[in-house]
């Protein structure tokens, strides 16, 4: 893990120069490197994106699940929504290609002097190298893989040992932290779209047990999840009662533990922290 109080200067790590797995925290450097975009005059939030058929994936997902004919199109700003708020694979991948594509983020994270944190890959190609599929994982490659091998199902909770020694779409925390931290000093957005990434990662519903799960009720907390057999991750920013601010990024791997617990160690990361900054104020 990775943390540090807004404007402190002052980091504090635990196995931070570590390469973890992002899982969808990678959507974070997406959503930004799209943003990004924007501001550069290239898109509009509102302009509206077609989501055609061969651009779904599978997953737990609104748009793959509830949309099964053509005649899709979503603003970008609402591509950006789903893809935090809900994870959404198909508006993850729709998002990347709007961002120009993997390289362009990782080129993106490379100007901002992030080294450590590289994206190479869809989710499609993503979920289609963790579990070994023919294809990109579009819902009939996935159901048909699934109905020739139904322990595929039971694998998305098993650590894929093979698939964490990939360097591909991974991060330190410490790298994950320098962009949080970036976003959220203007140094790699505007301030209309840091302030509508933010409020959007304040929406995110994943994750509920995770950095949120042992704070205080009401605590905001902007964040973004990531999740893929045996890792269990979630990245964003905690307000303390005082209004100051920490940005925290925390990553597991091959965790044969339940999720329960997964999600568990995660919160009290994150409730040690927001204590520790907390306490540490008003000793002063």
């Amino acid at each position: 893990m990775a943390a540090q109080e807004i404007g402190s200067g002052e980091t504090i790590t635990v196995n931070g120069d570590q390469t973890f797995v992002m899982a969808s925290t990678y959507k974070v450097a997406i959503a930004v490197t799209l943003l990004d975009r924007v501001d550069k005059g290239q898109l509009k939030l509102t302009d509206l994106i077609d989501l055609p058929p061969e651009m779904m994936v599978a997953g737990t997902n609104a748009i793959a699940e509830s949309y099964i004919h053509p005649g899709i199109q979503l603003s970008v700003a609402n591509l950006i929504e789903v893809m935090i708020t809900e994870s959404d694979n198909t508006a993850t991948d729709v998002s990347l290609k709007l961002a120009g594509g993997p390289q362009a983020v990782t080129k993106m994270l490379r100007s901002i002097g992030i080294t450590e944190q590289r994206v190479d890959r869809s989710t499609a190609e993503i979920l289609r190298d963790f579990y070994g599929l023919q294809d990109k994982a579009s819902p009939s490659v996935v159901t048909e893989a699934i109905a020739k091998d139904p322990t595929l199902l039971v694998q998305m909770t098993k650590p894929n040992s093979e698939f964490e020694k990939d360097p591909r779409d991974q991060s330190t925390p410490e790298a994950m932290l320098e962009l949080l931290l970036a976003i959220d000093s203007g140094k790699v957005l505007s301030e209309t779209s840091r302030a509508f990434l933010l409020a959007t990662m304040s929406r995110t519903y994943t994750g509920k047990d995770r950095l949120r799960g042992l704070l205080p009720k009401g605590t905001p907390v902007a964040h973004k999840t990531g999740t893929i057999g045996g890792v269990a991750n979630d990245v964003g920013f905690i307000t303390l009662p005082d209004g100051r601010r920490f940005a925290i990024a925390v990553y597991t791997k091959s965790s044969t533990t339940p999720a329960a617990d997964q999600d568990r160690a995660i919160a009290e990361v994150s409730r040690t922290l927001y204590d520790f900054y907390y306490l540490s104020a008003q000793d002063k």
